[in-house]
């Protein structure tokens, strides 16, 4: 018996963009990697010169595959079974990068809740307090390193407040907006997405605004021990998340003035929304393990 119930699903030919994405972030790392070694030794070197490459082959790579997505989608290539695998593979993604920052935050739960008492004496361990440093004591978070360098505290209030009310709004008036997509009412949509962008854009020049505030006033840098470590881990981390985010978004922001996307068909737009999501649950989770407690 023949079956004619198959749908197609597009395979598309060959494409360079992965092996772009993957030089691309060979060169982020590498530069990164190299810029905090000279920044910390106060050495001039090629550190930042190659990390600026990094992102600039990666921008190159992004608008080249966003490109090559957008016209096989509006080609008409794609079916409703490549879509079911587009969010499962969405889905996937979300997921590994729940477990990305599961493992920061295991991080600081290790360090501030078994590493820091027990180093301080507790449990089978009441030597140890006896051979660190003489200034040591068994408190979150470590103010003092071995090298006697001290650093403040980052407050909850101010900055880190003021952009988690900036994310929390964002979330809603993303889903405004995907809301006016589904109503198709194209002004919300258009109003409350710019809107999304502007917010985003808004907590990044804030966060750089708290790093500069706690370089310059705090002494609270990358060589401030594993409060300055996991403090500038967590947050940067998210920051990138963020910067990638606002990105998409913006992304999604020319395609609907371009008149994409219908209430029928918009997973892009979903799928930006998904991630946007994620990135606010993840800053409301480290606002508080991170600012607050």
């Amino acid at each position: 018996m023949q079956n004619n119930d198959y749908q197609k699903y597009y395979v598309p030919a060959q494409s360079p963009w992965p092996i772009v994405g993957a030089v691309a972030l060979f060169l982020i790392a590498v530069g990164a990697g190299n810029f905090v070694v000279e920044a910390t030794k106060g050495e001039a070197g090629y550190g930042g010169y190659i990390l600026l490459a990094g992102i600039a082959v990666l921008l190159v790579m992004l608008i080249g595959w966003f490109k090559n997505q957008i016209d096989e989608s509006m080609a008409g290539l794609y079916s409703d079974q490549l879509g079911r695998s587009y969010r499962q593979g969405m889905s996937w993604f979300i997921f590994s990068e729940v477990m990305f920052f599961a493992a920061f935050f295991g991080a600081l739960y290790y360090a501030r809740f078994i590493a820091v008492p027990w180093l301080g004496g507790a449990s089978n361990n009441a030597m140890t307090n006896e051979v660190l440093w003489p200034t040591f004591e068994a408190m979150w978070p470590l103010v003092t390193t071995p090298g006697g360098i001290t650093t403040q505290e980052m407050s909850a209030a101010g900055l880190p407040t003021i952009n988690t009310v900036i994310l929390l709004i964002s979330s809603v008036t993303l889903h405004f907006a995907h809301v006016g997509l589904e109503q198709n009412k194209r002004k919300q949509l258009t109003l409350m997405l710019g809107i999304t962008i502007l917010l985003g854009c808004g907590f990044l020049f804030l966060q750089v605004e708290e790093y500069i505030h706690a370089y310059r006033d705090l002494g609270l840098t990358l060589q401030s021990g594993i409060y300055g470590n996991t403090f500038f881990m967590l947050t940067g981390f998210h920051g990138m998340h963020v910067t990638l985010g606002t990105i998409i978004l913006i992304v999604l922001f020319f395609r609907v003035l371009k008149g994409h996307f219908s209430p029928d068909n918009h997973f892009a737009f979903q799928a930006g929304s998904w991630y946007w999501h994620f990135v606010d649950v993840v800053w409301v989770m480290l606002y508080i393990f991170v600012y607050v407690l």
